[in-house]
């Protein structure tokens, strides 16, 4: 049965778990694999640095940055959600800046044989279910949007739709066979690639560009610095390519 699940709250566990020598990165799902490796190589790069991780949609994470919790970096998949943070004063000033980029792609379970070679198929009576993250406050969501309605498809697919709390949830869905197809980005198929394939790529009509910035009231600014300047580094970036990520 399909679940809509809700990011739970991080603040208590930050104030928790956090310590002054600790840089705490809030980051959207579909950089998890590819953070925690960029983490470790950082940490190994940095001794006595420790990189403490919490992924969720880009939306909930400023919300929960809004609401106090201790946040050090914030790497968001779109621009709305940064625009957002900056609107609300969040973001150390100069600290942002785009430091890779990605691209949409339609999935379908593994096993599927469904016809789809275009997303007009998508109004085909055989898909029933079709999952993407939730336009009002995930980023994939907004894209794939866009890309339905640049093509006059998303009253057809509304329907159909199915909302997952995050990139990550829609995949599962599609992995699990609980969705026929769903839009996720090019990056996240590596997560599931025994269990989903790409059944087309999306033209999105807003680039697919991540922004990340240092958070105004950091408790570690000196370690959130070291982290952008790490990212945005040759070595920080090749891991990036590594998961698919390319150049912003």
């Amino acid at each position: 049965m399909l679940r809509k699940l809700c990011c739970a709250t991080v603040l208590g566990a930050f104030a928790l778990t956090a310590t002054a020598a600790d840089i705490t990165v809030s980051a959207a799902a579909s950089l998890t694999n590819a953070f925690k490796e960029l983490s470790q190589s950082f940490e190994a790069a940095h001794p006595g640095d420790k990189v403490l991780l919490n992924f969720a949609a880009s939306d909930a994470l400023v919300q929960q940055i809004a609401k106090g919790a201790p946040v050090d970096v914030f790497a968001s998949a779109d621009q709305d959600a940064m625009d957002k943070a900056e609107a609300q004063h969040l973001l150390a000033p100069g600290s942002r800046g785009n430091f890779v980029s990605n691209s949409l792609v339609l999935i379908v379970p593994n096993g599927s044989t469904l016809p789809i070679r275009s997303l007009v198929d998508l109004k085909l009576p055989a898909v029933a279910k079709i999952t993407m993250g939730n336009p009002a406050g995930v980023p994939i969501g907004r894209y794939a949007k866009e890309a339905l309605e640049k093509a006059g498809l998303w009253a057809a697919v509304e329907p159909k739709l199915v909302f997952g709390a995050s990139v990550r949830q829609s995949l599962d869905y599609v992995a699990r066979g609980e969705a026929d197809a769903g839009f996720v980005y090019v990056t996240d198929v590596g997560a599931q690639k025994d269990k989903v394939k790409v059944a087309l790529p999306v033209r999105s009509a807003t680039p697919v560009t991540y922004p990340i910035a240092a958070i105004r009231t950091a408790p570690n600014a000196a370690g959130a610095n070291k982290f952008l300047a790490y990212v945005h580094a040759p070595a920080g970036q090749a891991i990036l390519a590594r998961y698919g990520f390319g150049k912003p």
